[in-house]
């Protein structure tokens, strides 16, 4: 079983930044991809950034330029936010696919990020 801790959302003017943080812990062999997917109210959850292995990322067009996604040899998965807008107002929740016997998928609890002035 793998277990995702996710920490750094809040409460941000527009224009500011916020880091997001995503632990996984548990009988991990190797994570193959670590993603951010968003929710906002009413909508469906979309894929933020993601990032494989071999540290390749990928961006949501709406994002590309001011978010980060990062991660370290630790199983933590990291999304830098910058220039926050209204419209980044979401649940974020972390995706992990890791390997413990086989290749799953796991997701973390959401964290709240919203963005009001």
């Amino acid at each position: 079983q793998v277990h995702l801790v996710e920490s750094g959302g809040g409460l941000v003017q527009p224009g500011g930044s916020l880091r997001l943080s995503c632990v996984a812990s548990g009988s991990i062999l190797s994570i193959n991809h670590m993603a951010w997917y968003r929710q906002a109210p009413g909508k469906e959850r979309e894929l933020a950034a993601s990032i494989t292995s071999g540290g390749i990322t990928n961006y949501a067009d709406s994002v590309r330029g001011r978010f980060t996604i990062s991660r370290d040899v630790k199983n933590t998965v990291y999304l830098q936010m910058n220039d926050l807008k209204p419209e980044d107002t979401a649940v974020y929740y972390c995706n992990v696919v890791a390997v413990t016997t086989i290749p799953r998928s796991y997701w973390g609890q959401g964290t709240q990020v919203t963005v009001s002035s």
